[in-house]
């Protein structure tokens, strides 16, 4: 037992006769930055509560393992420093027993190092992650924040996470941002900087973060705000939540997930807020007081609403309205209602889920950068899911109309060193280059292949077809895909493989897709081109550094 545990106490209450258990107290005086606790799969989930004095401090869901972790997780205990609190549990005593405090969560030494850590894509330290929220960028920094489990690497105790980074690539993970309350647990939303100080929350000079968020609990969904006045590090909630309480109006618990940005020629903020069968906008003066304007039908979750210039002229703009399983309709939109012109489109699939842009971009760089939700499982590992590489959104004109399109952005170039790169090979020949590269963990590969005949062609890797194009049904691995121009026999693929995922993004980001990376395989060759007589125009291959190094 850790030295840090002379402070402790441990008391065990038993029904008298009964054989069955009431929650059991543990007491610590809090020396330490963290409290590591251990977590079985096997155990079924009960409530742990923190308690100071009579204050409930927190209360979370945990499978708290009684005798042999399957792996740990830890709560920030900085806030608390030199308090006792008193934990409670329904368990049996070992359980309870083997939390201990530490300067250091459990596992540092090996932490982004474990088997299946992506190694350039964003993962939480611990537990799960899903939805991107709030993203913003202010003072030099990209704030990430997204849904979060902290104590178990499945879905629940909805907070939100909460990580930073000067490039978008290199990330450092903060405290958690907003965790459950009274009202319920913390779902999706967005954030916003209110310069003018509309929301009046502002202190001085310093203008305020405000969050914007979901609150869900058994009865209904319930849209709620907070605020910040250290650029996310700490928050404080808005003492008249909720701000919207719409289950009545749409006979349904499905409102959520609200995307706030302020719209300039009409002075006054918007809310796209998902509820029930599509999305609905709503419009402020204050951030406080909310009016219903108009609905969108057909979308399911996650809303985006954003403006972008057509093949890059700023003079020419559609809007586009999007939702959580990446379908999009580009139209108008005059403040309060959206007029959809076409869709509903796709232009990437996959692993990827309810995907979010940036708020607050700087007026010298204002482009319209997306992440999205990686569904990508981490077998064996104490966290799960990651998030996508960050992609630059742009609006441009094709064969069949305006249409997205997706590439990494810029700053993932310093991640990559080519190392190999060759051009006019047959299939054969190629291969033969590729058997000295050796791409066990991650690296990158850009590729043309040029078919003869309308037959299955591509790149697979130990086996997995990475890249699978039958130019006769028009298919990219499994999905409809028709280059822009309509007779081409060429295929242009950025391929970017990570140790549990796979990014590709086709002909400069016309379509994209994300897959999961399986296991190695008995394939005796790493990277492999197939197809009946193609020609590999040119290969580059990169190798590629760790984002945690």
């Amino acid at each position: 037992m850790k030295s840090a545990l002379k402070y402790v106490t441990l008391y065990v209450l038993l029904l008298c006769g009964s054989g069955s258990l009431q929650a059991q107290e543990r007491s610590i005086k809090i020396t330490k930055r963290y409290l590591n606790l251990p977590v079985s799969q096997t155990q079924s989930r009960e409530t742990m509560q923190f308690k100071v004095g009579e204050k409930l401090e927190r209360s979370f869901k945990i499978r708290l393992a009684g005798s042999k972790p399957d792996y740990w997780v830890f709560c920030d205990m900085a806030a608390l420093q030199g308090k006792t609190i008193t934990i409670s549990y329904r368990a049996m005593p070992e359980g309870l027993s083997k939390i201990y405090q530490d300067d250091q969560i459990a596992g540092q030494d090996s932490l982004y190092q474990e088997k299946n850590r992506p190694q350039y894509h964003f993962s939480t330290r611990r537990g799960w992650i899903n939805d991107p929220n709030g993203m913003i960028f202010y003072e030099g920094e990209y704030h990430l924040f997204y849904q979060h489990n902290p104590y178990e690497r499945e879905w629940g105790n909805m907070s939100w996470g909460h990580a930073a980074s000067t490039d978008m690539i290199h990330w450092k993970e903060l405290p958690t941002a907003l965790v459950p309350d009274s009202l319920g647990t913390m779902f999706s939303g967005s954030t916003v900087i209110d310069y003018a100080n509309t929301a009046g929350f502002n202190q001085g000079t310093i203008p305020a973060m405000v969050a914007f968020f979901t609150v869900d609990n058994p009865e209904k969904q319930i849209q709620c705000m907070a605020y910040s006045l250290d650029k996310g590090r700490t928050w404080t909630k808005y003492a008249k939540n909720p701000l919207i309480d719409s289950k009545a109006k749409w006979n349904s618990k499905d409102t959520r997930d609200p995307r706030v940005f302020w719209y300039k020629p009409g002075n006054h903020w918007v809310m796209v807020l998902n509820e029930r069968d599509g999305h609905s906008i709503y419009t402020s003066k204050n951030l406080r007081e909310w009016t219903y304007e108009s609905h969108v039908t057909g979308f399911w979750e996650c809303p985006d609403l954003f403006e972008l210039p057509i093949d890059g002229d700023k003079s020419k703009t559609k809007w586009v309205m999007y939702g959580a399983s990446t379908t999009y309709m580009i139209g108008s939109f005059d403040g309060k209602t959206f007029t959809p012109e076409s869709g509903k489109h796709s232009y990437t699939t996959g692993t990827i889920y309810a995907a979010q842009t940036f708020a607050n971009m700087p007026e010298n760089d204002p482009r319209r950068i997306q992440i999205g939700w990686g569904r990508v499982q981490q077998p064996g590992m104490p966290f799960n899911n990651m998030m996508l590489l960050p992609t630059e959104l742009k609006l441009r004109t094709s064969k069949n109309g305006l249409r997205l399109s997706s590439v990494p952005v810029r700053e993932t170039e310093q991640l990559f060193e080519p190392v190999h790169e060759w051009s006019s090979l047959s299939a054969a020949e190629a291969n033969e280059k590729l058997k000295s590269f050796q791409p066990l963990d991650r690296f990158r590969v850009k590729t043309t292949i040029k078919l003869s005949h309308a037959t299955s062609a591509g790149l697979s890797l130990f086996g997995q077809r990475v890249l699978d194009y039958d130019l006769n049904a028009n298919l990219v691995n499994g999905v409809f895909y028709s280059s822009e121009t309509m007779t081409s026999m060429e295929l242009t693929a950025d391929l970017y493989v990570d140790r549990t995922s796979i990014e590709v993004f086709i002909d400069g980001g016309a379509y994209s897709y994300s897959i999961e990376r399986k296991p190695v395989s008995t394939a005796k060759e790493a990277l492999q081109f197939w197809g009946n007589r193609i020609e590999v125009k040119d290969l580059k291959l990169y190798t590629a550094k760790s984002i945690w190094k």
